[in-house]
C-alpha cells in the first residue's frame, strides 16, 4: 500500500512539474524577440514622446575628449602654433612620408613642388612648399589647412588622423629642409657622404639618434 502511494505521489509530482515547465515555456521571451522600438517610433513613456533619447549634456565618447586644443587644431589664441606638438622621431617622419605620398603627392608632387599628377592633368597648381612664404609658415598652418581645407583643396580631417596630420607636417619640413639645407648644417659624417657622392637614406648601421621634441611635449596615440 505504501509503495503504491509512493508511486502515485511521484507520478503526481512529475505531472505538476510538467505543467509548470509548460507554463514557463509559454511565457518565454528570447533576447532576439525582446521589447523594442522601431527607429523614430513614438514612446508614451517620455513627455516629449521620443523613443530615441538625447545624449546627456556633457557626454563625451571614449577616445574623443580632445582636451588638447593645440594638438587637435594646430592653433593657439587664434594663431597657428610654431612647433609640432608631439615628439619627433625617425618613425614619425617616415609615417609622414607614407601619408604624404598617399594623400598629398597627387597635387603637391613627391618633392612638394606643386607638380603632382592631377596638376599635370589640368587641376589648379598649388603653391610649392619651397616657396619662401610657405617655408616661413608656422607648423600649425599646414595642420589647419589639412583639417579645414583651403581654396581648391578639400579638408582631410575624415581621412587623416590628427597624429598623422602632424606627421605629414614633419615630413613637409623635411622636404623643405632637403632643398634649402646649408653645408654648414650637416654633421661631419653627412659632409663626408656628400663628398663621396653618396645619396639616399643613411644605412641602418650608421643610423643617427632620434630627435625628440622639447621636454614635456604631450604624447598622443
Amino acid at each position: 500500500m505504501t509503495s503504491r502511494l509512493s508511486r502515485t505521489g511521484r507520478a503526481s509530482m512529475a505531472a505538476a512539474m510538467l505543467v509548470a515547465l509548460t507554463g514557463a515555456a509559454a511565457c518565454r521571451q528570447d533576447m532576439h524577440d525582446g521589447p523594442r522600438y522601431k527607429p523614430l517610433a513614438q514612446s508614451d513613456i517620455y513627455p516629449d514622446l521620443r523613443s530615441a533619447r538625447p545624449i546627456i549634456e556633457g557626454t563625451v565618447a571614449r577616445g574623443f575628449l580632445k582636451d588638447d586644443d593645440v594638438f587637435y587644431t594646430g592653433m593657439q589664441a587664434g594663431a597657428p602654433v610654431e612647433k609640432i606638438p608631439m615628439p619627433l622621431t625617425e618613425a614619425v617622419v617616415a609615417r609622414g612620408r607614407e601619408r604624404f605620398n598617399i594623400y598629398c603627392s597627387p597635387c603637391h608632387g613627391v618633392a612638394g613642388d606643386g607638380d603632382g599628377m592631377i596638376v599635370k592633368r589640368g587641376y589648379k597648381q598649388p603653391t610649392s612648399y619651397h616657396d619662401p612664404r610657405l617655408r616661413n609658415e608656422r607648423a600649425g598652418y599646414f595642420f589647419d589647412v589639412m583639417t579645414r581645407g583651403f581654396g581648391q583643396m578639400p579638408d582631410y580631417a575624415a581621412q587623416v588622423s590628427p597624429k598623422d596630420r602632424w606627421a605629414i607636417v614633419a615630413y613637409i619640413r623635411a622636404l623643405q629642409l632637403s632643398q634649402h639645407a646649408a653645408v654648414g648644417d650637416l654633421t661631419k659624417d653627412e659632409r663626408d657622404r656628400l663628398e663621396r657622392g653618396e645619396t639616399g637614406p643613411v644605412p641602418e648601421s650608421e643610423g643617427t639618434p632620434e630627435h625628440g621634441a622639447a621636454e614635456g611635449a604631450p604624447k598622443h596615440d
